[in-house]
């Protein structure tokens, strides 16, 4: 499974692909940040997020997109851009046809550290031992958005694969309802 990992960010968007299987380590296959000059308008700066994660999107070819879910902050202006940006990492997965999931800071690093309250250097430590990389990966924006498509990779796997069953066993069940009648 390919999974793109996104940290949601107006002027800095971190952007981290990940191939492998639930269990299994995983490899990291590519790590981006796509960037906004902050002196763009409003309007320019989320059409130039999409068109970065659109083609990077297009270049990388997830099957799956996880998105950092905005949390609430002490300073407004900055989680209104965080969720402005998160919005357009959805939109632009929800454009072609990609299952999406979003995951909390705490669930990101409890998958990752084995702890939700971990900090930064703890987290890009282990994404950086987790995906065998000889290098922490720069800046922080980048390691986040490989924790966050690890996180999918190692929870969303197991999660559709549940999903999957139950939704195989309801059309069984159905079935067997519609030939008995």
């Amino acid at each position: 499974m390919r999974v793109m990992g996104i940290d949601p960010g107006l002027t800095r968007c971190g952007v981290g692909v990940v191939e492998g299987r639930p269990g299994a380590p995983g490899t990291m296959v590519a790590v981006d940040v796509v960037r906004t000059d902050p002196e763009a308008g409003l309007a320019d700066r989320l059409l130039a997020l999409d068109d970065g994660l659109r083609a990077l999107l297009d270049e990388h070819r997830p099957e799956a997109v996880a998105v950092e879910r905005v949390f609430s902050q002490h300073n407004v202006a900055s989680v209104i851009g965080t969720a402005q940006a998160s919005g357009i990492a959805l939109l632009a997965a929800a454009r072609l046809g990609l299952p999406t999931a979003t995951y909390t800071p705490s669930e990101v690093k409890n998958a990752v550290c084995g702890n939700g309250t971990a900090d930064k250097r703890q987290v890009t430590t282990m994404v950086t031992r987790i995906l065998r990389l000889k290098e922490a990966p720069k800046p922080a924006d980048a390691a986040d958005a490989l924790a966050i498509a690890v996180c999918h990779l190692w929870r969303g796997g197991v999660k559709a694969r549940i999903a999957q069953a139950a939704a195989s066993q309801a059309a069984a069940v159905a079935a067997a309802k519609e030939r008995n009648r």
